[in-house]
């Protein structure tokens, strides 16, 4: 049985024993074919070292590591396949190492467009023409924008906030985290001026004058949720010129770690202050310190251009 009656027979089982979506078996097919078409011999008849090179050769023509990881996930079934029905005595994929899929970097935000979405729900927040509940609810986006970027809290974090964290006005404040741990974060001066300016008007609100949260809602879990946060959120960037498939409450905690690295922050500080249990996690930011090293070194080095 050559290399093409065996990829036959192997989706054929996939088929009929596993129920495999038609997409899901077009897919094994143009993966295996592939790999038989770059391989002398054909697929069924290769060792471990014409699949690697084969690997090797994917990689060079430019295929994103996610593609060589699905291709070589899908010749890994098919020599399962061939050693269960008796038709290979070993597994050639067995020693080969998935490929390295990278970590994408974070999307995020300039300075320059932060600062423009934070003016903006500053300029709502002060509009004395908005209607009650108009007026409200910029009061209270003003105070969510302003304490995210200040602090880079989850979002999670940020929509349950105890309303102690503003009555006490401190300029840091302790926030659980996840796996329950505390940390401590800190407050701008602007941060706490716009969460008081809430505060005040939350006061006026008889049905949550009780509520234990800073943002609280009508919802099951008493506060904000991360969606309306997220919507309103969008809306803002909308109105800042801003196109709002760029922005989210993860891109502003971006914006808080990036921009304070670029200004010159420590990544263990940034690590303490994201609440990441390992560093590791936060080296996703590891390119806005190589940019920064670049620039100090063009701009102060005697011999840079």
């Amino acid at each position: 049985m050559n290399s093409a009656a065996r990829i036959e027979a192997f989706l054929e089982m996939m088929s009929a024993e596993r129920g495999a979506a038609e997409n899901t078996l077009s897919s094994y097919r143009r993966d295996l074919e592939d790999a038989s078409d770059g391989i002398d011999g054909g697929l069924a008849r290769a060792g471990a070292a014409d699949i690697r090179a084969y690997l090797d050769d994917i990689a060079a023509r430019g295929f994103a590591p996610t593609s060589q990881a699905r291709k070589l996930s899908a010749i890994r079934q098919f020599f399962k396949f061939l050693y269960a029905e008796g038709l290979r005595s070993d597994d050639p994929t067995g020693t080969l190492d998935s490929p390295k899929k990278g970590r994408p970097l974070p999307k995020t935000m300039s300075e320059a467009e932060t600062g423009r979405l934070i003016d903006r729900a500053a300029h709502e927040a002060g509009d004395a023409g908005l209607g009650h509940a108009d007026r409200l609810a910029a009061l209270r986006l003003h105070a969510l924008v302003e304490v995210l970027y200040a602090t880079g809290l989850r979002v999670s974090e940020l929509v349950g906030l105890p309303v102690t964290v503003a009555q006490r006005d401190d300029r840091f404040f302790m926030v659980r985290g996840k796996g329950d741990k505390e940390r401590m974060v800190p407050l701008s001066a602007k941060a706490r001026a716009a969460m008081r300016s809430w505060l005040d008007a939350r006061a006026k609100l008889p049905a949550f004058a009780d509520s234990p949260f800073l943002f609280p809602a009508t919802s099951d879990s008493g506060y904000l949720s991360r969606q309306v946060f997220a919507r309103d959120l969008k809306g803002l960037a909308a109105r800042a010129g801003i196109a709002s498939a760029k922005i989210s409450p993860h891109v502003l905690r971006h914006a808080f770690a990036s921009h304070l690295l670029q200004n010159g922050a420590d990544l263990r500080a940034v690590q303490q202050l994201l609440g990441h249990a390992d560093i590791s996690t936060t080296q996703i930011y590891t390119h806005v310190l190589e940019e920064r090293l670049v620039r100090l070194v063009n701009d102060h080095h005697p011999l840079a251009d």
